[in-house]
């Protein structure tokens, strides 16, 4: 029986002291709640292990918690400067035409009204008019039906951060 080792960004994880694992965690979700829940739950033998773990502290999260959560998350088409996570994520903003990144700016700013928060999606991969279509459809849900899907959506942006955190060499 063959034992494989944990690939270098989760060993480095593992090995971590709880502070620094801790600030690592929230760099990839703003929650505590979230960060302390996966750190707590170390180490993990294999990434399925943590991304479990992650979906996990995700279901787990109280509104407030979720509202951390995405506190930590920019507007789509606007990314933190110095953020290159965000920046990635949202790469199909970055060619956007100026009319569809005015649009994205308008319902971006609908959709905070009307349910206090950030826009959040899982923009990897999606072009501009993609995320688009995406705020256009879900500002007309109901608050709590929006709750859930940003929370799936959330818990899809953490996998994704945690994957490329996993990979990470030294």
């Amino acid at each position: 029986m063959t034992t494989t080792s944990p690939p270098p960004g989760l060993a480095r994880l593992n090995a971590l002291p709880e502070t620094a694992a801790r600030a690592a965690l929230l760099e990839a979700c703003a929650s505590t709640a979230w960060a302390d829940r996966l750190t707590a739950a170390r180490p993990y033998a294999a990434a399925e292990d943590l991304y479990a773990a992650n979906d996990a502290a995700t279901a787990a999260l109280t509104a407030t918690d979720l509202e951390e959560a995405m506190a930590g998350h920019p507007p789509i088409g606007r990314p933190k400067s110095g953020d290159p996570a965000s920046a990635h994520e949202q790469h199909g903003m970055a060619g956007a035409s100026e009319e569809l990144k005015a649009e994205m700016l308008e319902l971006n700013l609908a959709y905070q009204e009307k349910f206090g928060h950030v826009f959040l999606v899982c923009a990897t991969g999606r072009t501009g008019e993609q995320m688009r279509d995406a705020l256009r459809e879900r500002i007309g849900n109901a608050p709590e039906r929006e709750r859930e899907i940003v929370r799936t959506e959330l818990g899809k942006i953490n996998r994704i951060r945690l994957a490329r955190l996993v990979a990470e060499d030294a």
